[in-house]
């Protein structure tokens, strides 16, 4: 089994926030899969399903970003799933505009939910892909660009690299990490 964690912020007034980009490639991956998001358990909104041959959960952690963490082992603890099954969806500023990165495993760098989900699971050995949400304006605070939402124009892209981010986890959770990292950590939509 594979849990999927996109991470957001739970609530209305957050959807469309550049924070959001996991929930909103968690939606993508329930639609393209059909696996609708329609319980919440282990403080989550979760949907379980079939991805190619594989058990999977998606969920969204309703904990708020900083704390996704919790939500994320209460649910590796009942299903016994290890980090190495763990694919987390997360938003980047530090990658080029218009891009997705697929990474092994590593460091939480700036992160506060990625930083919690390291700190619950006591382990960095976990695949991530990280979307790009731009670069944050100079004299912007960064906590305020990244509850900002995207213009009309940067959506377009965005609704690229959402759909390079479904793909991608499809391939992790097929266990094809080095096809989805040569399909797509080349990709810049923006260019």
């Amino acid at each position: 089994m594979k849990l999927v964690v996109g991470l957001g912020n739970p609530g209305q007034k957050y959807l469309k926030n550049r924070h959001n980009v996991g929930f909103m490639t968690i939606d993508e991956l329930s639609k393209r899969n059909s696996i609708d998001i329609n319980r919440e358990k282990f403080r989550a909104g979760i949907g379980e399903g079939r991805i190619g041959r594989q058990k999977v959960i998606l969920m969204k952690p309703l904990t708020y970003m900083n704390n996704s963490g919790m939500a994320v082992l209460d649910c590796a603890n009942y299903y016994d799933i290890s980090p190495r099954d763990i694919i987390v969806i997360t938003d980047d500023i530090d990658i080029p505009w218009g891009s997705i990165r697929i990474k092994q495993k590593g460091s939480a760098g700036s992160h506060n939910g990625m930083k919690s989900i390291i700190y619950h699971l006591n382990s960095q050995d976990f695949p991530r892909v990280k979307i790009s949400v731009g670069k944050k304006i100079p004299q912007m605070d960064l906590a305020d660009f990244v509850l900002s939402n995207f213009t009309q124009e940067e959506q377009k892209i965005l609704d690229l690299e959402i759909e390079d981010a479904a793909k991608a986890v499809e391939l992790l959770i097929d266990d094809r990490q080095d096809d989805a990292m040569n399909l797509y950590n080349g990709i810049n939509h923006s260019e």
